[in-house]
């Protein structure tokens, strides 16, 4: 019985995959049009990548306010990501290499827990912290020289999948080297 079964699915399989429909009507053949004059190339839209340092202190309510300058032109579509230098640590070569990681970012202290976040407009972008103690009891380590890699990634370029966890991958999507990011450090 086992031995029928097998047969007549074998046989059905094989009437399925050989039997082939009529062929359908070709399709029309397009016509060339006229050539036209060439028009002005479009609009480059690049990303952006910059480095802003500054420190979080009482008087400036724990904030770093960035405003992005006239270069840098920010649609309110486009995605703002903002990295914080975490640490470094040195290559097979002995060379020093950058942690990124993306914000918002959590730490748990003595204290209490401490985010680093940040929000954004179009025209700005504001980073600071929060916690469930007081601010100014923090250590000089997480409040001074604070360094942040702020990516803007217009919208046309986010299509498919990216990791913008990984600032490396979103640099080579938007085809900025380390050489390229802008470098500012803020009073």
């Amino acid at each position: 019985m086992k031995k029928l079964n097998l047969f007549l699915g074998a046989l059905v399989t094989i009437l399925f995959i050989s039997c082939e429909g009529p062929q359908g009507p070709s399709g029309f053949d397009g016509f060339d049009g006229i050539d036209g004059e060439d028009g002005e190339d479009g609009v480059n839209i690049l990303g952006q990548v910059m480095d802003i340092e500054g420190t979080f202190t009482l008087e400036n309510d724990f904030a770093i306010f960035y405003e992005f300058p006239q270069s840098v032109e920010v649609f309110e579509t486009d995605v703002v990501l903002v990295y914080l230098l975490w640490d470094e640590t040195e290559d097979g070569n002995g060379d020093l290499v950058d942690i990124w990681r993306l914000m918002p970012q959590t730490r748990i202290l003595d204290q209490g827990l401490l985010q680093y976040n940040f929000d954004y407009t179009f025209f700005d972008v504001n980073i600071f912290l929060e916690s469930d103690f007081d601010l100014s009891t923090l250590p000089a380590g997480d409040t001074e020289n604070q360094v942040f890699r702020i990516a803007v990634l217009p919208a046309e370029s986010t299509t498919g999948k990216l990791d913008t966890s990984d600032i490396n991958s979103v640099m080579a999507h938007l085809g900025v080297s380390e050489e390229n990011v802008q470098k500012i450090k803020l009073d």
